[in-house]
């Protein structure tokens, strides 16, 4: 067609892209926004056993007004009315799944922090996983309160009681004064009175060692920690000792897993396979008593294999693996290794690990604790983890007995 043939158009359409999508993503926040208040004043209602404003027999609680949250959401920032009542604290699982994911956040930033990430890339990553741009001039800003909000966290009043206490420490590299050395963090996680773990403390050890646990336990004990009644760990470097100091009236038991390997140090790798079977058999014994007696076997194979200095060790050490046996049979393997606790570090490990040497012990204190924190959120923690009507049954069965 020739261009002389050709008509002008008329009127045409035009859409600007940028103006849909602004009008779009606002349209969708609106209703996410609305969405999220209706259920929480649902929630309330439902707390309350009556809606807003309704006379009722049933009514337990009222409403005293409400506060104003801003959530970061997949639709954007969304403001939110939480509800206030007067007699109850207002805990809704509706935003728990947000609460969760700004940990994660805090942590992610954190670890982008430590691992030297440009302020600009941390700009960028932020952006792109969550749709908030985080200014540069901000990010220092926003390391602080974390770290505030971990301090608070990790320094929070222990409520409750504990009986059963797991202690570990994770070894860590930081660069100080051009050198690299080692740094500890040492932990502590508690199976509360219903069953479920707990997160009790995170602490910079300087190096595991008595000096180092006896702070740290004190520590314990000074924010609340009360009802210990079994401590379980390695036989590190004064960890007993600092135990027996704090909590004299506590049951210490020595990780079998940990025992085996040091008795695996005085084996030939020839005869480990051998060896293992033959200690495993120790605590798979019904009761203490024949524990005991099958631990005198071993020692008298040990001794007729020439593994003197195997036998002397299990000789003398192996009563500290049995005091398990004073409690619940059902609890026996959970209590008998420190597992709960090695999964646990291994988990901070696989994190602080990208990092390499930290610049300081307090930044890799920050950063084990941030990753602790985050799983205390998950199923790890609203998981139950025992039955604890066990050890109530078991104590009024010796207080029957007693009388």
């Amino acid at each position: 067609m020739k261009e002389d043939n050709m008509k002008p158009l008329g009127k045409v359409i035009r859409i600007d892209e940028s103006e849909m999508r602004g009008h779009l993503d606002k349209l969708v926040r609106g209703t996410v926004e609305e969405t999220l208040n209706a259920m929480l004043d649902a929630e309330a209602d439902e707390m309350c056993q009556a809606q807003r404003y309704e006379r009722s027999a049933d009514r337990i609680d009222t409403r005293a007004g409400s506060y104003t949250r801003t959530l970061h959401t997949k639709a954007g920032e969304v403001s939110i009315k939480v509800p206030k009542l007067r007699k109850q604290t207002f805990e809704t699982a509706i935003i728990e799944r947000y609460r969760r994911r700004d940990i994660s956040i805090e942590e992610a930033i954190v670890q982008m922090y430590l691992a030297g990430v440009s302020v600009r890339r941390v700009e960028d990553i932020t952006e792109a996983l969550w749709g908030t741009r985080v200014s540069s001039g901000t990010v220092s800003n926003l390391n602080k309160k974390v770290y505030a909000h971990i301090e608070r966290w990790r320094t929070q009043k222990i409520e409750g009681e504990y009986a059963y206490i797991y202690l570990d420490g994770i070894v860590l590299k930081r660069s100080w004064g051009g050198e690299v050395k080692n740094v500890s963090v040492l932990a502590a996680i508690g199976v509360d009175q219903d069953g479920y773990r707990r997160i009790l403390g995170v602490c910079e050890g300087h190096k595991e060692d008595k000096a180092g646990w006896l702070s740290f336990i004190k520590d314990l004990k000074k924010r609340g920690l009360t009802g210990v009644r079994l401590i379980i760990s390695d036989a590190c470097l004064g960890l007993r000792e600092s135990v027996s100091e704090v909590f004299p009236e506590a049951d210490w038991q020595r990780c079998a897993v940990h025992f085996y390997r040091n008795v695996f140090s005085h084996v030939p790798s020839r005869k480990v396979r051998e060896v293992s079977a033959m200690l495993k058999a120790i605590h798979a014994q019904e009761s203490r008593e024949s524990a005991s007696k099958k631990a005198k076997d071993v020692i008298n194979k040990l001794k007729a294999m020439k593994l003197k200095k195997a036998s002397e060790l299990v000789e003398t050490s192996i009563d500290e693996t049995l005091t398990y046996y004073r409690y619940p049979s059902q609890h026996w393997l959970k209590l008998k290794t420190n597992n709960p606790m090695e999964r646990l570090m291994k988990e901070a490990r696989r994190r602080t690990k990208v990092v390499g040497a930290f610049p300081d012990g307090h930044s890799a204190l920050m950063l084990v604790a941030a990753r602790l924190r985050h799983v205390s959120a998950t199923n790890w923690g609203t998981r139950k983890y025992m039955n604890m009507n066990l050890l109530k049954e078991q104590d009024k069965e010796h207080e029957y007995a007693a009388a």
